[in-house]
């Protein structure tokens, strides 16, 4: 059984005892959260296509613990003008275990 679940605007294909990094998500860590928004589940060779999303399906998760990615380096340059610049970004994440899904 598996299902594509929109966790933060972005799509998942999921399965129970499934680990996931996510964006940031609200909550402390080991509270556990639904996601409604299921847009297709697969149940022992049965599909369910939601129009647009499942009515009464949940994703059930636990939110294992908060991290930030790696670091990506942003750097531009132009040449023979002395224009140079330098950013760094680290994403916020989150670490969640699928823990069920309900259909």
């Amino acid at each position: 059984m598996y299902a594509i679940v929109n966790i933060a605007g972005q799509q998942f294909k999921v399965a129970k005892d499934q680990y996931l990094f996510v964006h940031r998500l609200q909550g402390e860590e080991g509270a556990s959260i639904e996601f409604d928004n299921i847009l297709l589940a697969e149940d022992g060779g049965k599909f369910t296509v939601g129009t647009p999303s499942i009515s009464g399906a949940k994703v059930s998760a636990t939110i294992l613990s908060h991290l930030k990615g790696d670091k990506v380096i942003v750097f531009k340059k132009k040449r023979r003008k002395g224009y140079k610049k330098k950013n760094g970004h680290r994403q916020k994440f989150s670490k969640i275990q699928i823990t069920g899904i309900s259909l």
